[in-house]
């Protein structure tokens, strides 16, 4: 076991006045009460009597003297080489518990409306467990190969990664010529390093976009349904802006329907390439639609390329940035290829961008740590993370295919059935409509089944029920107790009104 380095600072003893004289009756005193109230706790250290002694100026003698009072009394104890600490014999009366429940009182003062509703976001956005049928989890085959492990090594340790001072705002070059390099060839995105600004992923990016690009009044196109991060943004944290749902089809999101909407919105948030939740690409005549009415309008395309990389049927559709460099803010992440812990994304923007959306991340967090951004720079130059990407789409498909046919099996196809779709991490699952889906995922996930429900993505007037089903490469006989619980669930919850 690691040995607990000394305590020095002992704020408890600051109340001692040694104009007042018996400062070792004081020091014991304030050593006594500070093990009473629990600032000290059994088996936590002592400074040496020298150490003490000399932060408070005061003579040796007189430390060694409040300390053998307090070993008398058993509150302290003291062994060769280890020193003096509390003594681990201690146990909290009741009415040490209770003066510890009770200094901890709830503050009287009211939480501002504002504060409740983060308290709100804080529990709808709680992660769920590393169980079937989890987005994003890192199991099995779809864990990234040990060189990440290796890099990582390397570049901590002596490398570009070591601990250093403060980062640029726009993070890593190394990293964004890197990524600059990497969504030309695989996403069509046409940009120059200096364009790009490393993230912590896709949802500060959205947050600084939503604070830079409107004024008061102006509206947004959202689609119906969306990402909850991008709707919870305009719900809690955006001032005076207007949030238009716009109803999404098999095609993508209703270019038409916004107009009618919405003519003059600012911008649009749209999911191309993989419409979230829903799981569509965005047809070309869509695309071209959309552009079309961005142009005319002077107004910003804000491009989630969500899973963009998980195509299991034909090619991909190049990126609108790519269409439309000036009016497109393209947003990646490499939670979903790599793992979300990694908390690396990264926004491609319009030059004039830049400096605003570096300014108000200044104020947010300063910089993306840079010792991950370095590893990540290598993995990808190395042409490892396309190679990462080939196995995990392969073990994804796979997986795919698998839960589908468990769900055909276990699950009644008049109480649930799949959304059609050929790419991504997740799947959907539809519910008839009298079922509860929130219900539903409430107890799926008591029962340590980690599932979504849909409806929430959607606005009021809009909401199914539905389930999000996630991939992951976890062992085939866990996935299948999994759907067999979750079909139990389902028709428990079978309940027509």
């Amino acid at each position: 076991m690691a040995r607990m380095a000394k305590v020095v600072e002992l704020p408890s003893i600051a109340k001692i006045d040694k104009s007042q004289g018996k400062i070792s009756a004081q020091l014991t005193q304030a050593l006594r009460e500070a093990v009473q109230s629990g600032d000290l706790q059994p088996g936590d250290p002592l400074p040496s009597s020298r150490e003490l002694a000399q932060t408070l100026e005061v003579a040796r003698g007189t430390i060694i003297e409040a300390y053998d009072q307090l070993l008398a009394e058993g509150v302290f104890d003291s062994q060769a080489r280890t020193g003096t600490y509390v003594s681990h014999a201690l146990v909290k009366t009741p009415a040490q518990q209770h003066f510890q429940k009770e200094s901890i009182k709830p503050s009287s003062i009211p939480l501002t409306k504002s504060a409740l509703s983060y308290a709100q976001v804080l529990k709808e956005f709680k992660p769920l467990p590393h169980v079937p049928f989890a987005v994003s989890v890192p199991v099995g085959r779809t864990q990234p190969s040990d060189i990440w492990r290796k890099f990582g090594n390397k570049f901590r340790s002596r490398g570009a990664g070591v601990p250093s001072g403060y980062g640029e705002p726009q993070g890593v070059l190394s990293l964004r010529i890197a990524i600059a390099d990497y969504v030309r060839r695989s996403r069509s995105v046409h940009c120059e390093p200096e364009q790009i600004v490393i993230t912590p992923g896709i949802q500060q990016a959205l947050y600084i976009c939503s604070q830079i690009l409107f004024e008061a009044k102006d509206e947004v196109w959202i689609e119906d349904p969306a990402y909850r991060g991008t709707t919870a943004i305009f719900e809690h944290t955006v001032q005076n802006i207007r949030m238009v749902r716009v109803p999404v089809d098999e095609e993508g999101i209703q270019v038409e329907a916004g107009i009618k909407l919405s003519p003059n919105a600012r911008a649009a948030f749209v999911t191309p390439s993989h419409q979230y939740p829903l799981g569509m690409p965005m047809s070309l005549a869509r695309r071209t639609a959309l552009l079309a009415w961005a142009k005319q309008q002077n107004a910003w395309i804000i491009e989630d390329d969500y899973d963009s990389e998980l195509r299991y049927n034909g090619q991909p559709f190049p990126s609108l940035q790519g269409m439309a460099p000036d009016q497109v803010i393209y947003l990646g992440t490499f939670s979903k290829v790599l793992f979300p812990s990694l908390r690396l994304g990264y926004a491609v923007l319009p030059k004039e961008l830049v400096a605003p959306f570096c300014g108000l991340r200044v104020l947010i967090d300063r910089h993306p740590p840079t010792a991950d951004q370095h590893v990540l720079a290598a993995f990808i130059q190395e042409g490892y993370l396309e190679r990462h990407i080939r196995r995990i789409r392969n073990v994804y498909s796979e997986v795919r295919e698998h839960i589908i046919g468990l769900i055909e099996k276990y699950i009644p196809q008049e109480l649930a059935w799949l959304q059609p779709g050929d790419q991504g991490m997740h799947m959907v699952l539809w519910l008839a409509q009298h079922i509860n889906d929130v219900e539903v995922a409430s107890t799926a996930v008591n029962a340590s089944i980690a599932i979504k429900a849909i409806s929430p993505t959607f606005s009021k007037e809009q909401q199914r029920s539905g389930l999000i089903v996630g991939l992951g490469d976890f062992e085939l006989e866990l996935m299948e107790q999994a759907i067999k619980k979750l079909s139990k669930i389902i028709q428990q919850h079978d309940k027509p009104k």
